[in-house]
């Protein structure tokens, strides 16, 4: 699906421009714990916006079916959930935040299962 390559690309550039705003500015105002964190919101981010290009390119190839779309979305809203979760806690401190972040993580997990899903019962 195509709308899964264009948030894939926009994500990845997002990833990319919070990853040199937190290297540049954030690593001398956090401490080394939270800036820590905001690193782990990087490093999930990133990855999954190059599986949402993977999902993009996988419906061209293979097709899609509604584990995949379903995939796609659940990519999308662990990096908005996870990774923002994250961002926010780092920055601003709102430790509360840490209560959703697995929420995040549990999208990511179900993403990847239900992209094995697809790839398992695709034909082809």
């Amino acid at each position: 699906m195509k709308l899964f390559l264009l948030l894939g690309s926009l994500l990845g550039f997002l990833g990319v421009a919070l990853g040199a705003f937190g290297a540049h500015i954030l690593k001398t105002r956090l401490s080394p714990e939270m800036f820590t964190i905001f690193q782990t919101g990087i490093k999930y981010h990133l990855f999954h916006a190059s599986i949402l290009l993977i999902v993009g390119l996988l419906a061209k190839i293979m097709g899609t079916s509604d584990w995949l779309q379903w995939s796609g979305w659940l990519f999308f809203a662990g990096i908005i959930i996870f990774s923002g979760s994250l961002y926010i806690l780092s920055i601003l401190g709102l430790t509360f935040l840490g209560a959703i972040t697995p929420i995040g993580g549990m999208a990511f997990l179900l993403g990847w299962i239900f992209l094995f899903v697809h790839v398992l019962t695709s034909k082809q």
